[in-house]
């Protein structure tokens, strides 16, 4: 029973990672040309400028009714098929740039949750696609793809009962209320391939909003930083060099609730002389089995999340660590969160280079809350 389990877990969390990721774009490539049969061969082409697909998600904000049908026992030659009934909700991110998509259903094989934080990154023209189910409170490794002549493809390469394998997923069939999925897994290197999960989506009036949370265990330590703040800003030039040169900036950011409040989603921005325009989010996810939180950082110009941040919080003071390299040097990092019990909270980024016997703080935030129509619902 607990490897069926394992199995339908990694059919959801692959599926998941691709369901959250595909989009038809039906425009031409710009700067393409048709060759001249009269110019010489050795006349280079001009080169297709890249497409650029930073709303290829678009068509999918909003609520979806999702029916799903999935293969109970992938490359077996199972033919045993189970249904879901569920709820899908997407929602903006930095404009359009990213999405977060929260998903959950339910079948005769159990209960799904989960979400997809999408990353659009500008230079490669690619989406990341990154997978977290409620039950373990982390992201996986990303899928990557893009979009091209109608059909949107992302691929990934899973371990799957010892074995690795490829996957695949597709979208077709999209219009502005409906859309189908099909995600197939393919053990020999892509020469064949196998569907085992299929979902098709109707889109629904609800405001997504509206919809009601689930009832999962919450965890209240982030709670404070639900709603828009000013935030004041100090960062360290050139950290663990000996560097005093300090700079100073203004911004604001917005935190909402995923999965009822049991995750939170936070969008920051801010301009600086020194640091020109930074847009970037945390998503911040809570692990109810080691009762820890794992904070991860994206910035909008690589769409890529950084190492997390994992740690916990003890009255109104949290700490978190991970390691990470500078300069081509590991190091650790250290985040605190002080005063957040106050309309004031406290944040402090430290590095060490000598295994945490000493640290160096580099990043200072002090918020001050904007309060707003939404404070009577936080």
């Amino acid at each position: 029973m607990k490897e069926r389990g394992i199995e339908v877990f990694k059919c959801v969390r692959i599926y998941l990672l691709l369901l959250c990721g595909f989009a038809i774009v039906g425009q031409p490539l710009r700067g393409s040309a048709l060759p001249n049969p009269t110019a010489s061969s050795n006349t280079a082409l001009p080169v297709p400028a890249p497409r650029d697909g930073q709303h290829d998600f678009d068509f999918e904000f909003g609520a979806w009714k999702t029916h799903l049908s999935r293969l109970e026992h992938p490359l077996t030659g199972s033919t045993t098929w189970v249904e879901y009934e569920g709820i899908s909700v997407v929602r903006k991110v930095w404009n359009g740039r990213a999405n977060l998509v929260e998903l959950e259903a339910d079948g005769t094989a159990g209960h799904i949750e989960g979400l997809s934080l999408r990353l659009y990154d500008p230079q490669a023209h690619q989406w990341s696609l990154n997978f977290a189910n409620s039950k373990t409170g982390t992201l996986s490794q990303p899928a990557v793809g893009e979009f091209n002549d109608g059909r949107g493809e992302f691929f990934d390469q899973e371990p799957f009962h010892g074995r690795t394998i490829l996957v695949r997923g597709v979208w077709k069939d999209i219009t502005p209320n409906s859309c189908t999925f099909e995600q197939a897994f393919s053990d020999d290197g892509g020469k064949t391939w196998e569907v085992n999960w299929i979902a098709s989506e109707t889109r629904i009036k609800e405001d997504p909003n509206e919809i009601a949370p689930t009832s999962g265990e919450i965890n209240h330590d982030f709670d404070f930083e639900f709603g828009n703040w000013n935030i004041h800003l100090k960062r360290l030039l050139h950290p663990l060099t000996g560097s005093t040169s300090w700079v100073e900036f203004d911004g604001t950011s917005v935190t909402k609730k995923v999965w009822g409040g049991r995750a939170q989603l936070e969008e920051f921005e801010t301009d600086s002389a020194a640091s020109g325009h930074i847009e970037g989010l945390t998503l911040r996810l809570f692990n109810p089995k080691s009762r820890q939180w794992s904070l991860y950082w994206a910035n909008s110009k690589n769409g890529q999340l950084v190492v997390p941040q994992i740690g916990e919080c003890k009255g109104d003071h949290g700490e978190f660590y991970a390691a990470d390299t500078l300069n081509d040097k590991a190091i650790f990092v250290r985040f605190i969160w002080s005063e957040t019990n106050t309309n004031k909270p406290h944040f402090e980024q430290a590095f060490s280079d000598d295994g945490g016997k000493t640290w160096e703080v580099n990043w200072i935030t002090d918020q001050t809350h904007i309060k707003d129509a939404t404070d009577s619902k936080r």
